[in-house]
């Protein structure tokens, strides 16, 4: 075996990587192979890898395992395979210690708010802090995300999350967009303060039917777009008629006057029970034909414009499953979902819930 190799200059710090492992590995088995004069040294091996003599000592160490050659003798040898698989091994201990480690109180009541409750990771960290746990048991909603795809908890797993862990892709396909009535209000009509959420007011509504071959009943939700307020009533079917009376309800309980400062424009889709849009701007407590609020409507296909009452959607689908006949909810149970999600505490607004942010005479719906 030559004495002529290159010297490698390599960045001080660096772990040794496989490729490099087994590179030292060929050195290895060429330096038996050579003479015994012509056999490299550590320091040789460690001024050709680009590498400290403590570094190969190392690693030779740590990769070594006897061999037999054809004559059946044992010898000493280094094994990129195995050197590898004993660094992978350590380096699972890198990282620091789990705060959760020691503190089972914390985790029973994370998986009981997780699994039990339905909250999320993050509303799980906002309630933590709400119920007094200590500054140095507290932990970012990201780390607890973190946790729980490592397995941490004993009952808490991804399939107990609001999603289930599951990201969905949205698919964008070409639509001919068309408007049914042309004096109705589009949504690029609708005010400023609307689009920039910085007034409370302006709604989105929208309609969750039941399943296919199921009856004919459904749910209407509003959604205040400033404080995420939440209201959900049952329909005995999804038509102009019932969407008009849970209107008409609403405006006689708040009264004509409130009812207008606090229901200033409502965003909705082109579904058939919002086409008589004049009816539900008209007040029914007066008889001179008042408007109580403004309907803008969405382009078609662009669930994204209410992207506030989709993500609500997903909520109460958790506890109204698709498929399901919502017939069989009443609607005290439905009243009882809206409270829990506007006391559901929201990342967007700063940890807080809908019903800290949202008028008290709101809170007798839900």
């Amino acid at each position: 075996m030559s004495h002529s190799y290159c010297i490698r200059r390599r960045q001080k710090g660096l772990h040794l990587t496989f490729e490099e492992r087994e590179e030292l590995e060929y050195v290895v088995t060429q330096n038996r192979r050579a003479r015994k004069s012509e056999r490299l040294t550590q320091s040789q091996m460690a001024q050709r890898m680009g590498v400290s003599k403590a570094t190969i000592s190392r690693e030779l160490k740590r990769g070594r395992v006897i061999l037999v050659d054809s004559e059946l003798r044992e010898f000493v040898s280094y094994s990129a395979m195995v050197a590898q698989d004993d660094y992978d091994y350590h380096a699972t201990a890198k990282g620091a210690q789990l705060k959760i480690g020691a503190n089972k109180a914390l985790a029973e009541r994370i998986e009981a708010l997780i699994v039990d409750e339905g909250y999320s990771p993050y509303a799980t960290v906002q309630r933590l802090r709400e119920e007094g746990w200590s500054q140095d048991d507290s932990l970012h909603w990201r780390t607890l995300y973190h946790y729980i795809e490592k397995g941490v908890f004993e009952r808490l797993e991804k399939c107990h999350l609001p999603r289930k862990g599951k990201t969905s892709k949205r698919r964008y396909t070409r639509i001919q967009r068309r408007i049914r009535d042309p004096h109705a209000k589009r949504i690029d009509d609708r005010p400023e303060q609307a689009n920039d959420r910085s007034v409370f007011g302006h709604w989105e509504m929208d309609c969750m039917e039941s399943g296919k071959g199921k009856s004919r009943a459904c749910l209407l939700v509003l959604v205040e777009r400033h404080t995420r307020k939440t209201l959900v009533f049952k329909m005995r079917a999804q038509t102009q008629k019932e969407v008009q009376s849970v209107l008409d309800r609403l405006e006689k309980k708040l009264g004509a006057r409130r009812f207008r400062e606090m229901f200033l424009s409502i965003t909705v889709d082109n579904g058939s029970e919002f086409l008589d849009w004049r009816s539900l701007e008209c007040s029914s407590a007066s008889q001179r034909n008042i408007k109580r609020t403004a309907v803008y409507f969405c382009h078609p296909y662009h669930s994204w414009e209410r992207g506030t009452n989709e993500q609500v959607n997903g909520h109460l689908r958790r506890f109204i499953p698709k498929g399901c006949d919502i017939a069989q909810f009443s609607q005290r149970q439905i009243t009882e979902i809206a409270r829990w999600l506007n006391a559901y505490p929201r990342k967007i607004l700063g940890g807080r819930s809908a019903n800290h942010l949202a008028p008290h005479d709101l809170l007798v719906f839900a």
